[in-house]
């Protein structure tokens, strides 16, 4: 056996050569399948040097042994010996001592391993790049000393070649699996994030997971930090249950390792020994190795993503950092469609805290238009003079009626005194930090409707004595009137501005929207009781707002409106 340091490079106009190094070179534009180029490489190297047989075998990363890929030959039998170990026969020799081998004859050397009973002559060359191993190129003929020196040094400069263009296809390959995955992640993370309803994300999740990394299976365990459980709220890819709608313990389930450690964690087979007790497992013998990403929004562990293979499969860092990012987004979305739901609860209890509100009013006014008749009704009575005798039975109804009339009164009273606004609830607030606590309640109603606001505090802080949930409650109503005036999304401009005025210092909040305008027919009516432009709306809620306002000492208008939109004034005198 002679390595290549012994041998002589080949003439450098050998023909043979330089039309092997062209073929071999051009397939890094003329095809972009690896399988391809080896037959090709291998057919050039073979017809360059008049090989009777040959092989091309690469080294797997997994097993570490040298997998035969392409071989030819007219009566070469089955590879006796798959997944070839390095060091084991000429070729595994080659590999392991990253050398050239040349043996005349075959018959003389012991490492042999015979695959071809008609081969005579071997050489070996391993392919490799800088330090990197790719794989050995290996060629036989059938005469003793059919391949010379100068064949080994050639066939390790076609091998050079070789290595650069695998490198070259196995990149392009790896950038093209990369920017499918990146599509398909911005897909579906533009679909995750369109869902509102909870068990519908949960769904989308699992299923996009399992197609964007080709998974058996996918499921979604979500936790429970008070209660210190997980349960799988969907799965995907395999009929098997793993527990719909029953919590596990912590301490007892698969799951619980990337909850604690907050990392990925592979699992090589689940269908080991071990792994069969466990409660949270799918009871599918199809799953194998399993992927678990946590879903992680600031500092909190939502759930797991769990990727579920039909195999034994070591995943490959391209892979966790895909999952990985699938999983944040994920838990973005969940956190999202949490945060959805917090609005639509607070979005009913406004409306139902707009009714009673509405309620209050209007038992005020009620109260109120009482009082004056009553007022004259115990005026009347008291006037009367009438007293009847003792055992008169109309004596006791006197007093009956008088004291039911100090009843009413009593009563009216009450509901007034109620419906005023405590002043004890009035306090110095910033005007422009009202606003942008109210924008904060709002914000993801105003993106899902593709409404953008535009919002600058003044340049100096302006104070007012106000009731801020009321004053709260004005502000959501006429953002969400500008919100329904724009359908198709909009802009919202929230300007603030001070003024002097005879009767003391006050500021102008004027919110203007870009909608569709004020109904031309309600326009000079747009604050009376239960007149709306919507057919779905009551007609309460700029009359609340005016009144809230007049009940502050101040003041909201139409300012403007047209097909270019709206803009409502607010008015507040400014606190000393």
């Amino acid at each position: 056996m002679r390595s290549a340091l012994e041998n002589a490079t080949p003439p450098p106009d050998d023909p043979r050569i330089t039309a092997a190094l062209y073929e071999i070179a051009a397939l890094g534009n003329r095809t972009d399948d690896p399988a391809v180029a080896l037959r090709t490489m291998l057919g050039t190297c073979a017809a360059a040097f008049r090989a009777d047989a040959g092989s091309l075998a690469l080294l797997s990363p997994d097993t570490g042994r040298l997998e035969t890929e392409v071989q030819f030959g007219a009566d070469l039998a089955p590879d006796p010996t798959p997944g070839l170990k390095p060091g084991h026969g000429i070729t595994g020799w080659c590999v392991l001592n990253r050398r050239s081998v040349l043996v005349p004859d075959v018959a003389l050397e012991p490492r042999y391993i015979a695959v071809r009973q008609s081969a005579r002559c071997e050489m070996a060359v391993p392919i490799q790049h800088d330090d990197q191993i790719i794989g050995v190129i290996d060629l036989e003929c059938d005469r003793v000393g059919g391949f010379t020196a100068a064949d080994l040094a050639g066939l390790e400069q076609l091998a050079r070649e070789a290595a650069r263009v695998m490198l070259r296809l196995w990149e392009l390959g790896h950038l093209r699996v990369k920017a499918r995955q990146l599509e398909s992640l911005i897909t579906a993370g533009q679909s995750l994030v369109t869902k509102l309803e909870q068990q519908e994300l949960f769904d989308t999740l699992t299923r996009e997971a399992a197609h964007m990394l080709q998974a058996r299976a996918c499921a979604l365990y979500l936790h429970d930090s008070e209660r210190r459980t997980v349960r799988c709220a969907s799965l995907f890819g395999s009929a098997s249950p793993a527990g719909p709608d029953i919590e596990f313990d912590l301490e007892n389930c698969l799951f619980a390792s990337p909850i604690h450690t907050r990392r990925q964690i592979w699992f090589p087979d689940v269908q080991s020994p071990e792994y069969r007790e466990l409660p949270d497992l799918p009871a599918d013998r199809h799953l194998h190795s399993v992927l678990a990403t946590p879903m992680i929004v600031e500092g909190e562990v939502l759930g797991v993503v769990a990727l579920f293979t039909a195999s034994v499969h070591r995943f490959h860092n391209d892979e966790r950092r895909l999952c990985a990012a699938f999983a944040s987004l994920g838990a973005v979305a969940l956190q999202n469609a949490r945060l959805y739901a917090r609005v639509f609860q607070s979005e009913d209890v406004l409306r139902k805290n707009e009714r009673l509100t509405t309620l209050g009013l209007l038992a005020a006014e009620i109260a109120h238009e009482i009082r004056n008749p009553l007022t004259v009704l115990k005026l009347l009575h008291g006037g009367l003079g009438l007293d009847f005798p003792e055992h008169d039975p109309r004596r006791t109804d006197m007093r009956v009626i008088s004291e039911k009339l100090d009843q009413l009164e009593a009563i009216v009273t009450r509901v007034l005194s109620f419906a005023k606004a405590p002043s004890s609830l009035h306090s110095r607030w910033s005007l422009a930090d009202i606003v942008a606590d109210t924008l904060v309640l709002v914000r993801l109603k105003l993106a899902q409707h593709k409404v953008t606001v535009s919002f600058t505090p003044p340049g100096r802080p302006l104070f007012v004595e106000v009731h801020k949930g009321q004053l709260q409650q004005v502000l959501l109503n006429l953002l969400l009137n500008a919100t329904q005036a724009m359908p198709e999304g909009g802009t919202i401009l929230i300007t603030v501005a001070a003024e002097d005025r005879p009767g003391g210092p006050c500021v102008h909040l004027d919110l203007a929207d870009t909608g569709t305008g004020v109904p031309e027919e309600i326009r000079e009516r747009v604050f009376d009781s239960f007149l709306s432009g919507r057919p779905d709306g009551t007609g309460l809620g700029l009359a609340i707002a005016k009144r809230i306002l007049l009940s502050h000492h101040g003041d909201i208008a139409l300012l403007a409106t047209g097909p270019a939109g709206t803009t409502m004034r607010l008015t507040l005198p400014l606190a000393r």
